[in-house]
């Protein structure tokens, strides 16, 4: 194991380590001259309005995935079972947003979400919605929605997978028992399927939340952080106040508070997790 723990140490928690000392300091990050400032830039950032709507808006988009990414994910896998011809053929439409570049589907989503010439406007305007016509994008009220529905279709096919995978394990055996006993297909899904899917659903949670936390390249492609801060997320504010403003000592900071939440976050619902099977 030792490899695999040197390059853990030196990429992860040397990082780490680097991060919250270089987050001690005001440094432009492109010269050595580095002023100790102690906790400044935290007591600095608990007082940043931009940096808590980063956060609000972060958690949005751990709820929003978690709500939607994984129950679409669920669903197109269940349907990748269905007696239905062509299902192969599905199965590869299913995947291909995954597949797909990050920074072409945030062009592409671009274009559609456009004010102007975009498809989602235009089929508002064929179907006589005109008042529902606007600059997706660039409205405060809907540009987050609007990301969030673009990672949400990028996503959801990940997860498919994931539940398509844990769904090929589960004994065909206990569906055949409980046929005999006359259960029909809602009892066998939420008395065998579902349960046995519960720590494929708790992994997957995981991954989302953390990848939520976390989240930059879309945001960054789509909107920037923009209108006024209305998407903005601690990455792009992090990446914003890095190598945009220079201001390396306070990124540092936010990129460990990032670090902080995302830990507590995923500790808390690993416990609650193990009492759950604890209780079990």
């Amino acid at each position: 194991m030792a490899p695999a723990l040197l390059i853990y140490g030196v990429f992860v928690i040397y990082s780490i380590v680097m991060t919250f000392y270089y987050s001690l300091f005001e440094w432009t990050g492109i010269d050595d001259n580095l002023i100790f400032a102690g906790i400044q830039n935290y007591i600095t950032l608990i007082q940043d309005g931009v940096f808590w709507t980063s956060v609000k808006n972060n958690f949005l988009l751990v709820a929003a995935s978690l709500i939607t990414q994984l129950p679409l994910g669920l669903i197109m896998a269940l349907l990748l079972f269905s007696p239905i011809k062509g299902m192969r053929f599905f199965r590869s439409i299913y995947f291909m947003p995954f597949l797909m570049s990050t920074v072409a589907i945030g062009i592409l989503f671009v274009y559609i979400f456009d004010g102007n010439f975009g498809i989602v406007n235009q089929i508002l305007g064929s179907i006589g919605l005109d008042s529902l016509q606007r600059s997706w994008l660039g409205n405060e009220v809907t540009a987050i929605w609007a990301v969030i529905a673009t990672i949400s279709w990028q996503f959801a096919p990940f997860y498919m997978i994931l539940f398509r995978a844990a769904i090929v394990g589960i004994p065909e055996e206990l569906y055949e028992a409980a046929e005999i006993d006359g259960a029909n297909s809602r009892k066998k899904f939420f008395n065998i399927t579902l349960p046995l899917l519960m720590p494929t659903i708790v992994t997957s949670s995981i991954l989302s939340i953390i990848g939520s936390l976390k989240y930059f390249d879309l945001i960054y492609v789509m909107t920037g952080g923009g209108p006024n801060n209305a998407t903005e997320l601690m990455a792009t504010y992090m990446y914003e106040q890095t190598f945009t403003n220079f201001n390396m000592g306070y990124g540092s900071s936010i990129s460990f508070s990032m670090f902080i939440i995302a830990f507590m976050v995923i500790a808390v619902i690993l416990i609650v997790d193990q009492r759950r099977k604890g209780v079990n």
